[in-house]
C-alpha cells in the first residue's frame, strides 16, 4: 500500500495564522527566474539522483550508490524546507529499495525535521512511509499506529482524499486480525471522504471489503448488498483494462458469499464467471485463476458433479507450484481430500488432508489450518481426539490473540485522539498570541506593502497590455500570410483561364485560317504553310500543358508539416535499419492546423520513435494520422518486445509526452504486450489556424 501520485512542490507549514508578511515580500521582492547558483545546481543533482535510482534499468548497487550521494548531499542543504524536501523523497526511495537501515535513518530524519518546521503534509508522508515499512515486516500494530498518524495529519489540513485512503488501509490491518468493528468504521470512514470525490475504484475497494467483512460474519444477505455496489461503483470506472481486472476478484468473493450460504448454484455461476469471462487472467494473475479455478471446482463438487473437477484441481495445483503459493497449495490439497471422500477413496484423501495441514502449517495460515485440522478429524477416526484437542487449542490461541490485537488498535485510536487533543489546546494558545505580535507588525508593514505592490500591479498591466498588443501583431501578420497565398492562388487560376480561354483560342483560330490558305497549289507556298501550322500545333500543346500545370498547382495542398513528419520518419528508421509506413489523409490542409498542436506533435512522434529505437528492438513501425471532426487520432505502433507496465514508473520520455499532450488539451494511451509490440495513440482536439484568426477578429471586434 506504498502511497503514489506525491506532489513535488515545497509543502510549506499548515498554520492556522500562516504570516501574512511572508507572503507578501516573497510576491514583492523575489525575482521571477533567480539566478543559477551553486545550492541550486546542487538540488539539481540530487533530483536527479534520486529519479536514476528509480529506473528500473538500474541495478541495485548503483541504485543505492545514488541514493548515499543523494543523502549525503541533501544533508549538507542549509535550508531546512529544502533538506526536508529530500528527505521525504529518499525516505520513499529507500522503502522502495527495501534496504531498512538506511530507511529508518532517513525517515528519522524526516520526522524530525518536519516537527522542528511544522511541515504537517511531510510529516504525514513519513508516518505513512513508516506504516509501509511495518506492514510490509508484518508488525501490524505499529504499521496501524502510523497509518492513524499520518490519517490525523492529513484530516487536519483538509486533505480528504489521502485521510480516505489511509482508513481504507486502517480497515484492511483491522481485517487482518478480526476487529471486524472497527474495520467497518474506519472503512465508512474512508467511503465519507471519498464519494464527494468521485474516486470510483477505491469506492469499489471500500464496499468489497465492507462485503468480505460481512461474509466472515455470517450476514450474507448484507454482504451481497455491499458487492452489489461495488459492483456499482467498479462499472462507473472509465479505464476498461482496470475493470476487467478488478471484476473477477468480485465476482469470486460474491460466490464466496453463495457458497457459504450453502447456495452452491449460485456460487458456481459467479465462480464460473470469475474464471472464464478475463481470457487474459490466467497469464496476467496466475495466483487468482488458480484460487478461482479451485473454487469454481468446489463448487460443482457440493453439487455432485465431478465432471471435469480432477483435471481442473490439477491445473490450479499446478499453477500454485510453479507460483511458490504455499498457502494456495494448501487449500489445492483440501479440495483433493473433499473430492476422494465423495468417491470413497479414504486413504487418499487422508494423505490430501495430511498434505493439506502440512502446507498450512509451512504458510502460517491459521485458517487452512483449523479447516485441515477439521477435516482430518472426520476422516481420520484413529487420531480423531489428536486432531480434535489440536483445533480446539488453535482456536483458543487464535482467539486470545485476535482479543489482544483488538485491544491494542483501540488503545492507540484513544491514545491518540486524546494526545491530539492536547496538542490542539496547546496550539490554539500559542496561535493566539502568535496572531497578537504578529498583528501588531502587520498594522507598520501592511501601508508600505500595499502603495509597492500598487506600482508593481501597473507596471504589471502595462507588461499585459503590451503582450497583448504583440499577440494582435503576430495574428494580424499571420492573417495577412493567409491572405497573400488566396491571392497568388486566385491569380494562378486567372492565367490558367487567360491561357486556356484567350491565347490558345486566337492560337487554333489562326491554325483554321492557315489551314484554308494551305489549298493554294504554290509548292512553296504549301510548305511553308504546313511549317507555320506545326509551328502552331507545338504552341498549342505547350501552352495547353502550361495551363494544366498552373489550374493542378491552385489546387494542389503542398503540406510542409507532413513532409517534416515523412523526413524524420526517414531520418530515424533509415539510421537504425528500420521499416516504417505513414498513413495519412492526403486531401486535409495539414499546414492549417494550429502552430503549437504541429509543434508538440512533432516532438512527441519523436520522442516515441526514439524510444522504440532504443526500447522495443522492433523491425517495423506503423505511424498513422486520422482527422475525425474536430480531433486528431495520431497512433504509433512497432511490431517490437513490448513491455509489462508499471504504476508510477515512467521515464523523462513519457512525462514530456504526458506533459505536451496536457498543455494541448489530449489524451493518449499506452497498450503494450510482451512480444507482441507496443502502441500509442495520442487524441489531440483541433484548433485550426482559420478558427484561432476568426476568434481573435471577434476578440478584437
Amino acid at each position: 500500500m506504498l502511497r503514489t501520485n506525491r506532489p513535488t512542490i515545497f509543502h510549506l507549514t499548515k498554520g492556522l495564522l500562516l504570516p501574512l508578511w511572508c507572503i507578501l515580500f516573497s510576491s514583492c521582492s523575489q525575482p521571477d527566474n533567480p539566478p543559477a547558483t551553486p545550492e541550486n545546481v546542487a538540488n539539481d543533482s540530487i533530483l536527479s539522483w534520486i529519479s536514476q535510482s528509480r529506473n528500473p534499468v538500474t541495478s541495485i548497487t548503483e541504485k543505492k550508490q545514488l541514493l548515499q550521494k543523494a543523502f549525503l548531499a541533501a544533508d549538507k542543504s542549509p535550508v531546512d524546507s529544502t533538506r526536508l524536501r529530500y528527505y521525504s523523497r529518499l525516505s520513499l526511495a529507500f522503502l522502495e529499495l527495501n534496504d531498512s537501515t538506511e530507511f529508518r535513518t532517513v525517515n528519522k530524519k524526516t520526522l524530525s525535521l518536519a516537527k522542528k518546521t511544522n511541515d504537517t503534509i511531510n510529516e504525514a508522508y513519513a508516518h505513512w512511509d513508516l506504516a509501509d515499512f511495518f506492514e510490509t515486516n508484518i508488525a501490524m500494530d505499529s504499521a496501524f499506529y502510523h497509518y492513524h498518524q499520518a490519517q490525523k495529519k492529513f484530516e487536519a489540513v483538509g486533505d480528504t482524499y489521502y485521510s480516505g485512503r489511509l482508513f481504507y488501509n486502517m480497515a484492511l490491518i483491522q481485517t487482518d486480525v478480526k476487529d471486524y468493528t472497527g474495520a467497518e468504521i474506519n472503512a465508512f470512514n474512508s467511503i465519507e471522504r471519498l464519494k464527494p470525490l468521485d474516486e470510483y475504484l477505491r469506492l469499489h475497494r471500500c464496499y468489497n471489503l465492507l462485503g468480505s467483512i460481512s461474509n466472515e460474519l455470517k450476514e450474507y444477505e448484507r454482504s451481497l448488498e455491499y458487492f452489489n455496489l461495488a459492483n456499482e461503483y467498479l462499472s462507473k470506472v472509465k479505464d476498461q483494462e482496470v475493470r476487467n481486472n478488478f471484476l473477477p476478484k468480485l465476482q469470486n468473493n460474491i460466490g464466496n458469499t453463495y457458497k457459504n450460504q450453502g447456495n452452491y448454484e449460485d456460487a458456481k455461476r459467479y465462480y464460473q464467471k470469475a474464471v472464464f469471462n478475463n481470457d487474459s487472467l490466467r497469464f496476467k494473475a496466475p495466483s487468482s485463476y488458480a484460487l478461482f479455478l479451485n473454487n469454481f471446482a468446489l463448487s460443482r463438487l457440493k453439487l455432485g458433479d465431478t465432471l471435469g473437477v480432477l483435471k481442473d484441481l490439477e491445473t490450479a495445483r499446478e499453477i500454485r507450484k510453479n507460483q511458490k503459493d504455499i498457502e494456495g497449495l494448501s487449500l489445492s490439497e483440501y479440495t483433493f481430500a473433499e473430492y476422494y471422500l465423495t468417491q470413497n477413496d479414504t486413504v487418499n484423501a487422508l494423505e490430501r488432508a495430511k498434505m493439506a495441514k502440512q502446507y498450512a502449517e509451512e504458510g502460517s495460515n491459521n485458517k487452512r489450518l483449523l479447516a485441515s485440522l477439521g477435516l482430518l478429524a472426520r476422516i481420520d477416526p484413529k487420531n480423531s481426539l489428536n486432531h480434535t484437542q489440536h483445533y480446539i487449542a488453535l482456536t483458543d490461541s487464535l482467539l486470545q490473540i485476535e482479543r489482544k490485537e483488538r485491544d491494542k488498535f483501540t488503545r492507540i485510536r484513544f491514545e491518540t485522539d486524546e494526545f491530539i487533543a492536547e496538542n490542539e489546546s496547546l496550539a490554539r494558545k500559542k496561535q493566539i498570541w502568535t496572531g497578537l505580535s504578529i498583528g501588531i507588525f502587520l498594522l507598520g508593514v501592511s501601508v508600505y506593502v500595499i502603495f509597492y505592490q500598487r506600482s508593481k500591479n501597473q507596471a504589471l498591466r502595462f507588461q499585459q497590455q503590451q503582450q497583448t498588443s504583440n499577440q494582435e501583431i503576430f495574428d494580424l501578420m499571420l492573417s495577412q500570410k493567409q491572405k497573400i497565398a488566396e491571392t497568388k492562388k486566385a491569380e494562378q487560376k486567372r492565367i490558367s483561364e487567360e491561357l486556356h480561354d484567350g491565347v490558345l483560342g486566337k492560337m487554333l483560330g489562326a491554325r483554321m485560317v492557315l489551314t484554308g490558305l494551305n489549298k493554294i497549289n504554290s509548292e512553296e507556298a504549301i510548305s511553308e504553310r504546313a511549317k507555320a501550322i506545326s509551328a502552331l500545333k507545338d504552341v498549342e500543346g505547350e501552352v495547353r500543358a502550361i495551363s494544366h500545370e498552373l489550374s493542378h498547382a491552385a489546387y494542389h495542398n503542398i503540406n510542409n508539416f507532413i513532409n517534416s513528419i515523412k523526413d524524420l520518419l526517414k531520418n530515424i528508421c533509415s539510421a537504425n535499419d528500420l521499416n516504417y509506413t505513414f498513413d495519412y489523409e492526403e486531401s486535409q490542409d495539414w499546414d492549417n492546423m494550429k502552430g503549437e498542436i504541429k509543434i508538440n506533435l512533432y516532438r512527441m512522434v519523436q520522442e516515441i520513435m526514439q524510444n522504440a529505437v532504443k526500447h522495443a528492438n522492433c523491425k517495423n513501425i506503423l505511424v498513422s494520422f486520422v482527422r475525425r471532426n474536430e480531433m486528431l487520432l495520431v497512433a504509433i505502433t512497432d511490431d517490437g518486445k513490448g513491455f509489462a507496465s508499471k504504476p508510477g514508473k515512467k521515464g523523462i520520455g513519457m512525462r514530456n509526452i504526458g506533459s505536451r499532450i496536457e498543455k494541448l488539451g489530449g489524451t493518449w494511451n499506452i497498450d503494450s504486450t510482451l512480444n507482441k509490440g507496443t502502441t500509442i495513440t495520442l487524441n489531440i482536439p483541433l484548433e485550426t489556424q482559420e478558427a484561432v484568426h476568426e476568434m481573435n477578429h471577434e476578440n478584437l471586434n
